[in-house]
């Protein structure tokens, strides 16, 4: 395990694979090129059909705080939120074989979130529904503005932070989902949009 101390509950990751306390990460920040970067947000951010879907959270309804569509070949349900996919764009399946190229497992379906600023932000969760699978890889790809993202043991309470670039992927494995929890937190900064992309395969 390759890490650098930066305080007491943070921590940073070198580049390639790295075994953590229950988990596995795969970390690139250069996974693709500046031109291809630039030029899969633009396509993506023009090509798909984003929405503000609602979700339930705490026994009330509410709007998440970005936007997103889902694409593949199966139907995805979380917060009381049930997804039917969009098909399949050229960007996303070059996207895709890549990642899977690295993280030698075959997705099946693609959550993108796209960020408009630094008010949009994903709360703290696990990607640990039932279909997922018990050790699901998931394969996040970053296109656009740079975001801070943090993740969290739920026991030991440590922290794992990344500064995800335009062009960088993070795969989480293991069973990462089981015990670390992980978000992508507001900030008052000035922040252009981003788009995320989450690989996974849905059984």
């Amino acid at each position: 395990m390759n890490l650098d101390r930066v305080n007491k509950s943070a921590v940073k990751i070198s580049p390639g694979w790295c075994e953590i306390p229950d988990g596995k990460l795969f970390w690139q920040p250069d996974f693709l090129l500046p031109s291809q970067a630039e030029l899969y947000f633009q396509q993506l951010l023009s090509e798909l059909n984003w929405r503000q879907e609602t979700i339930r959270m705490f026994g009330r309804d509410v709007l998440q705080p970005r936007l997103q569509t889902w694409c593949g070949e199966a139907v995805y349900t979380y917060s009381g939120l049930t997804m039917t996919p969009a098909p399949w764009t050229p960007a996303l399946l070059a996207i895709k074989a890549a990642c899977e190229d690295i993280s030698s497992t075959r997705f099946n379906s693609v959550l993108v979130n796209l960020y408009r600023d630094g008010q949009d932000y994903m709360g703290w969760h696990r990607d640990n529904e039932p279909e997922l699978g018990e050790q699901p890889v998931i394969a996040s790809v970053s296109l656009g503005e740079a975001r801070r993202f943090v993740l969290k043991h739920i026991k030991s309470k440590q922290k794992l932070e990344f500064n995800l670039s335009s062009g960088s992927l993070l795969v989480m494995a293991g069973v990462t989902q089981q015990y670390w929890l992980h978000s992508v937190p507001k900030t008052r900064c000035p922040k252009a949009a981003r788009i995320n992309l989450t690989f996974r395969h849905i059984s």
